[in-house]
């Protein structure tokens, strides 16, 4: 089955073969299936669907991969699925706009099935693994029903206009019954920037936006030569957007004498970014409009609550990307070395016009790679494929919470929401990327006692699952400060993230686990997710 829809002129028309408007070309090469199309007359393209009768049973575990970096993203059950936003009241999706984070704001969740972007697959009787290599034209979309045994094949491309005599490419994916056989095929065929692991200190997860110079500058001071860098994240600015205005209250010498300190410690220096968003008290929201995006009702992009909300940068407009790279220039003229880049997402919640949100994305992406060209990036809170070879790094969870599954209100709502027992369920299963597509980043351990309601045996798992599976291996501790229980941990888990090798991690019931080389010996653990505890580790 194949049917492609588009529209020419103002008919729409829906085929699946070539006709007088479109010449559709298929392939199957050894497993990879791809379908172009060539056309004839000027169209635009609405949608292309394809699908799989597959058997699924109900002791299956299926992984689908989420949209972004902070969607849940792991093995599912049968019974198990996602958040459908769907009967969340209005007056709270206007003010908090939990669409705007993930795919639901262009493909909604239906009950009983999951929903995987450019990557899944399934354990069981009859195996399966499924990846696109055509994420930067359009996302394939899998739409997995387990009751009705299909997974319906969706490629993202509404909207799409190509002009007489060009191509577009709307599936190339790999299928096969092996999973491991076909993730080293697929992984194969990339190659990361950098396969450097990197050991770092952020000041997100302690201080959040209440920093200044001289706590800044006491953190420095007491981070010892095991660090290898040194980031200041969110609230040195002034408002999220406002990147050129350093809040002088907090920081009256500004960041250049920061900087050098940093370097003269022998660490990189990180800094924080949003790029392609602002936040409503922001000077360059309220003087800027028109570098805003706006919906189909002439309304502002909201692209989340956060701050005072904020709102998306329309990369289309020349004068916005000016902004942008005189953004990137001047911190890199500061000296800084490591650039994490977040909320990235936002910049293709609503595609230019013409393009997929995929090539809206790889233009974004693209930007970034060029500004920053030498410079080590962190990406975050955004969609993974479209960083496959691009970022050092990339964020593959949501936050870490001091909770943790954070609040409990916060569990009903959008599938990026902030939790521990979130991020470390993505930390194992999209370990998979990691060394292939870019450098995992897990986001941050903690051990100290002082303000974390994580107990002791959570932030054992937490610290040694980061350790194990992640190259960024940071924190918002002073490590100064631990007794010497923790900095036994800490020993410990430095030594697994140099030495130590997953070989194999499985899941069953509410357990994951684990099994590890470390220094030529096998070891393992179980992983208990619920609890968010480590038990019978040898």
């Amino acid at each position: 089955m194949f049917n492609l829809t588009y529209k020419a002129g103002e008919t729409v028309r829906t085929v699946s073969s070539t006709d007088d408007y479109v010449e559709i070309i298929s392939s199957d090469d050894n497993g990879r299936f791809k379908v172009e199309i060539n056309a004839k007359e000027d169209i635009t393209l609405l949608s292309a669907v394809t699908g799989i009768i597959h058997e699924f049973k109900k002791s299956d575990l299926c992984f689908a991969n989420g949209y972004q970096s902070w969607t849940e993203s792991r093995e599912f059950k049968s019974g198990e699925g996602l958040n459908d936003l769907s009967k969340v009241p209005s007056f709270l999706e206007k003010k908090f706009a939990f669409l705007s984070y993930g795919s639901q704001s262009f493909e909604r969740n239906k009950k009983g099935e999951l929903i995987a972007f450019d990557l899944m697959y399934k354990k069981g009787e009859s195996p399966l693994f499924i990846a696109s290599y055509n994420f930067k034209n359009a996302y394939l979309i899998m739409e997995i029903d387990r009751r009705k045994n299909c997974i319906l094949l969706k490629s993202d491309i509404s909207g799409k206009s190509l002009n007489q005599g060009e191509s577009f490419t709307v599936f190339d994916y790999i299928l096969s019954n092996d999973i491991k056989s076909g993730k080293d095929k697929y992984f194969g065929s990339f190659k990361p920037k950098t396969t450097e692991k990197v050991f770092g200190y952020t000041s997100w997860y302690n201080h959040y936006q209440n920093i200044n110079e001289d706590l800044i500058l006491t953190a420095l001071k007491e981070t010892d030569k095991r660090f290898d860098l040194f980031q200041i994240d969110d609230g040195f600015e002034t408002y999220v957007g406002d990147w050129k205005n350093i809040d002088g209250n907090k920081f009256p010498k500004g960041l250049k004498g920061i900087v050098d300190k940093i370097h003269k410690k022998g660490m990189k220096a990180g800094i924080w970014l949003a790029p392609f968003v602002a936040e409503e008290k922001s000077e360059l929201f309220k003087e800027h409009p028109e570098f805003f995006k706006k919906d189909k009702d002439g309304n502002f992009l909201k692209a989340g609550g956060n701050w005072s909300g904020f709102y998306a940068l329309d990369i289309s407009k020349k004068a916005v990307t000016d902004y942008i790279k005189s953004v990137f220039k001047m911190y890199c003229d500061l000296g800084f070395d490591f650039f994490k880049l977040d909320f990235l997402y936002a910049v293709s919640i609503l595609p230019i016009d013409g393009l997929t949100r995929a090539e809206t994305a790889e233009k974004a992406y693209n930007l970034i790679i060029k500004e920053l060209k030498g410079k080590i990036i962190l990406g975050c809170g955004a969609v993974l494929s479209n960083a496959y070879e691009k970022f050092d790094y990339m964020r593959i969870g949501p936050d870490v919470s001091l909770k943790f599954d954070d609040a409990f209100y916060m569990r009903f709502f959008h599938p990026e929401r902030i939790s521990t027992k979130v991020t470390l369920q993505n930390t194992v299963f999209r370990y998979m990327l990691n060394g292939h597509a870019f450098g995992n980043d897990p986001d941050v351990f903690l051990l100290r006692d002082d303000n974390i309601s994580l107990n002791e045996k959570q932030r054992y798992a937490l610290t040694i699952i980061n350790a194990l599976f992640g190259s960024l291996f940071m924190t918002s501790d002073n490590p100064k400060n631990y007794d010497k229980e923790k900095k036994e941990i800490l020993k410990k888990a430095l030594k697994l993230r140099a030495d130590g090798k997953v070989t194999e991690f499985f899941r069953y019931k509410n357990t994951i686990k684990v099994i590890f080389d470390l220094d030529g010996k096998p070891h393992c653990f179980e992983y208990d997710f619920k609890k968010g505890i480590i038990k019978n580790e040898r």
